[in-house]
């Protein structure tokens, strides 16, 4: 297969994306003054923010997404990579991701908790579409396999959590305080929503990455509900059973995955 111009647009594009990425995580983290992420927003999006934030050190994990995003960015520049199915197929859509990553942070430190959810929303649904289409052809190796799918894996699971804590957090400071008495049930019930999905994905992507970093998180959440505030014990304990189930799922998944074809 040759390449043609708009693989080297594609490649291009790929790396403007993670440099607007960078900027606006840099800008949006308070890297040039101004406060934290925890405390924007009058702390709604902190690891107190809502029922369903996970506790401080869950957040660690964009460390290992920004590291592995920007190694992916290095590696589908380099010539071999030009005219890859795989890259012409899911590297736009990478690209969008980086942008509204970097984008999310933006918002977060210049807008409104709405426009937060919007954005991770979105972001949430450019992930599941990479996914999906990486699902539809093989890695062509363990280097491919971990800086391609691995790091997406990682980027979709994460944020499905985090999309989940950031639409909490929004609801928490909107809602009317007499809905509070029901935080318990309510956060229960948003997590057994998020049990189905993370097995749902797990079972169609047999990935495990992406139940690997739902479940850091959901117990992450569930150290936040039982030993800081709010304090939620059946939410807690229930953060924990999902997280649990999602990476039985994602091992099941995966072992499915590698079953050789009869």
């Amino acid at each position: 297969m040759n390449s043609t111009g708009r693989d080297i647009v594609r490649q291009s594009t790929v790396i403007a994306a993670a440099v607007l990425m960078l900027i606006g995580a840099a800008v949006g983290g308070g890297a040039f003054g101004g406060e934290s992420v925890a405390e924007l927003q009058n702390g709604a999006l902190s690891a107190e923010g809502s029922y369903l934030a996970p506790a401080g050190p869950a957040f660690a994990i964009w460390s290992v997404i920004y590291l592995g995003l920007a190694a992916y960015t290095i590696w589908q520049a380099l010539p071999g990579q030009r005219d890859s199915t795989r890259q012409r197929a899911v590297g736009w859509w990478v690209a969008a991701s980086m942008v509204l990553n970097g984008l999310w942070l933006v918002t977060a430190r210049y807008l409104n908790l709405v426009a937060t959810v919007i954005v991770i929303a979105a972001l949430l649904a450019v992930l599941a579409r990479i996914i999906v289409l990486l699902g539809r052809d093989r890695a062509s190796g363990p280097l491919e396999l971990t800086l391609f799918d691995g790091v997406q894996g990682l980027h979709f699971g994460w944020v499905t959590i985090a999309t989940v804590a950031n639409t909490a957090a929004w609801l928490t400071q909107t809602l009317p305080a007499d809905l509070a008495k029901q935080a318990d049930a309510w956060g229960i019930g948003v997590l057994v929503v998020v049990a189905v999905i993370g097995a749902a994905s797990a079972f169609v992507t047999r990935r495990l990455a992406p139940a690997l970093a739902t479940s850091w998180g959901l117990v992450w959440a569930a150290i936040g509900r039982l030993s800081g505030e709010p304090e939620s014990t059946p939410i807690g304990v229930t953060a924990l059973v999902v997280a649990a189930a999602i990476l039985v799922a994602g091992v099941v998944g995966l072992l499915r995955a590698r079953r050789p074809v009869r």
